[in-house]
């Protein structure tokens, strides 16, 4: 197999980080809506993409009304919950943008499991995408994030989610009983796509974002290697403080 070709960013601050990323957002949605007529983008939670999904907010002439927003993981809590990923999302992007309500595909919490929510975004992207498990759905553009112990997604190290290829989404269980319920998107769907973004901040990054992309890990992150699709790094000057020639 061929290595991975990674593209590697790296910014003196996050306006800068964010700036490229909403012009990397636009020229592959002006690309997708010119071939296909439309635009998939699956979305991350947490901290970093933050300032992101408000300059976005603020981006009216983007074509919201052939974009379709899919989220990329999601703890299993109730919408109206801080730690709600969709809640987030709709709350500092998609509230401002005239995008339309069947364009909008969140994970469902408020049923009963954490696998019944799977299964049921899981026909979500089925239908959407008119595929099945002969034929993995395909983005346009996912944005992820990088956790310190290396986990994506919602994907942690040493998880059997990480092995999981029948299914596009797994509920995800931990042993830890203190430790949140979540559902997320599976490694082949991920790999899937046409482009991943990878955003990290931070010295306390620093150390696993070396080992992701340097390293030849089993880290959860390492792992995302997109088959076709390009797979680019933006980082601050902070979280890539220890990557070799810098």
């Amino acid at each position: 197999m061929t290595d991975i070709i990674k593209e590697i960013r790296i910014f003196k601050d996050i306006d800068g980080m964010t700036d490229f990323a909403i012009e990397k957002w636009d020229a592959i949605s002006e690309k997708e809506i010119q071939g296909k007529g439309c635009f998939t983008v699956a979305l991350s939670g947490g901290k970093t993409p933050l300032t992101l999904y408000q300059k976005l907010s603020e981006k009216k002439t983007l074509p919201w009304n052939k974009t379709h927003v899919f989220v990329v993981d999601e703890r299993f809590v109730p919408y109206e919950s801080d730690e709600n990923n969709y809640h987030m999302i709709s709350r500092i992007l998609l509230r401002h943008v005239n995008i339309p309500a069947k364009n909008i595909h969140p994970v469902l919490t408020s049923v009963l499991t954490p696998r019944t929510s799977a299964a049921k975004y899981e026909e979500d992207l089925i239908s959407y995408f008119k595929s099945s498990h002969k034929k993995l759905p395909q983005f346009d553009l996912v944005l992820l994030g990088i956790g310190e112990d290396g986990h994506t997604a919602s994907l942690f190290p040493g998880s059997p989610c990480l092995k999981e290829t029948m299914h596009d989404v797994v509920a995800v269980i931990p042993s830890d009983k203190s430790k949140r319920e979540r559902i997320t998107l599976t490694l082949p769907v991920i790999n899937n796509s046409k482009n991943i973004i990878f955003l990290a901040t931070g010295e306390n990054k620093a150390g696993i974002i070396k080992k992701v992309i340097e390293e030849n890990t089993s880290l959860p992150a390492a792992m995302v290697k997109p088959q076709t699709g390009k797979l680019i790094f933006l980082i601050d000057e902070a979280a890539g403080s220890l990557l070799s020639g810098l």
